[in-house]
């Protein structure tokens, strides 16, 4: 199966609250490893040495310092543009988690927003 639609298929299984969710990727070609890497490298994936797994990324649904899945769907589709073949495992996910955000100074209107947006 190609890795953007296994990546899609993760993160249409995800409970609709979603917050983050860090991945392990490990391709075949473990020759290929230095040129793929400066693609994976535009979503901020990060290499593990070591380890049994090449790649680890962090992707956030709407806050966070991660990439965005949508990045990170198109950054796994040229890997299959490339002719990439791997496995991705999910590590970690996390739900319900809400940004903070100051409230004072800010309209009703904004704070209403931000509640029903976020509220659990």
């Amino acid at each position: 199966m190609p890795l953007a639609e296994d990546f899609q298929k993760i993160v249409d299984s995800l409970p609709p609250d979603w917050t983050q969710i860090q991945f392990d990727l490990r391709i075949n070609e473990e020759e290929r490893y230095v040129e793929l890497a400066p693609i994976v490298a535009e979503v901020n994936a990060w290499p593990l040495s070591k380890a049994n797994y090449h790649w680890r990324f962090n992707v956030a649904r709407e806050f966070g310092h991660a990439a965005a899945p949508e990045s990170v769907h198109g950054n796994l589709a040229k890997l299959d543009a490339e002719g990439v073949t791997g496995e991705i495992l999910v590590r970690e996910m996390r739900s319900g988690r809400v940004p903070i955000e100051p409230g004072w100074g800010r309209p009703e209107s904004v704070r209403r927003e931000f509640a029903a947006r976020y509220s659990q």
